[in-house]
């Protein structure tokens, strides 16, 4: 999963590069989902905003070759947005049992560091794509 958020950090680049056009979250949705459609065609499947039993809904959830990818998109309004995305995707990697989650971020500010990073927080991995 985090080659696949690496590349897509690079075509989005390439394609819309700093275009900061009125964007909303459901539109990332889309681009990433057309992005990983064909990747995971036949062998495995995607679910948008699955519901857990306590009402709550994850963006997307990921069943490839045995494996499960919990991913959250968000669109960049500040640090303090920032964490709040964090701490509602480890939420969700405690419901499912993961130890690693992925959270795309599309963030339209001139100074931004575009790529992928991982951080620690809890004792799980958050993988962060920023395009």
């Amino acid at each position: 999963m985090r080659l696949i958020l690496e590349r897509f950090v690079e075509h989005f680049a390439d394609i819309y590069g700093d275009d900061n056009e009125k964007f909303v979250e459901e539109q990332g949705r889309k681009l990433f989902l057309l992005y990983l459609k064909p990747i995971i065609n036949g062998t495995g499947n995607y679910y948008i905003e699955a519901q857990t039993r306590d009402a709550r809904r994850t963006d997307v959830i990921v069943d490839y070759l045995g494996e499960q990818f919990i991913i959250e998109l968000k669109i960049w309004h500040g640090n303090e947005y920032n964490e709040r995305g964090e701490k509602q995707l480890l939420d969700y990697l405690d419901y499912y049992r993961q130890d690693k989650g992925y959270m795309l971020s599309f963030n339209f500010n001139q100074k931004k560091l575009r790529g992928v990073r991982e951080i620690q927080i809890d004792g799980k991995t958050i993988v962060e794509a920023v395009v």
